[in-house]
């Protein structure tokens, strides 16, 4: 049983990063506006970060994807996913209305609310889990260098 759950965590989070990162990286401008949309940091970064944020989630999909480093993969994603989350209850707690672009597009969003938040915060807290899983517990077989 531990091993199913170690085998759904790593390759579940990797689809998921490889997933969001591809969509994110194709639509840099998309991007560039769900990031600019939680008003937390300067123009200068905005750019920057609409580029590194979907690359280290493709790096960390390929990681998990081909088995290498999958302890260091789960503690980067696990890192990132906290600071995900900080971000959406951050822009909840504010009162900005923004989809978290999470998956493509975002920005800001009228119908935004406590659901949408909500739903947001919990899918990354459960992306979470599985990142800490793999940190703990990774799924080696098929591994490249685990």
């Amino acid at each position: 049983m531990l091993n199913l759950i170690s085998f759904i965590a790593r390759f579940g989070l990797a689809a998921v990063w490889l997933w969001s990162g591809a969509v994110k990286l194709l639509n840099p401008l998309d991007s560039r506006q769900a990031i600019a949309a939680y008003e937390l940091l300067p123009d200068s970064l905005i750019d920057l970060l609409a580029v590194a944020l979907p690359s280290m989630e493709l790096v960390l999909g390929l990681m998990l994807l081909l088995g290498v480093f999958l302890r260091w993969a789960g503690v980067a994603s696990a890192i990132i996913l906290a600071g995900f989350i900080l971000g959406v209850a951050s822009a909840w707690a504010r009162g900005l209305s923004i989809d978290c672009g999470c998956f493509g597009g975002g920005g800001y969003d009228a119908d935004a609310g406590p659901a949408s938040y909500l739903t947001s915060i919990g899918r990354d807290v459960l992306f979470l889990a599985m990142a800490a899983w793999t940190a703990w517990r990774p799924f080696t077989r098929f591994a490249v260098r685990p």
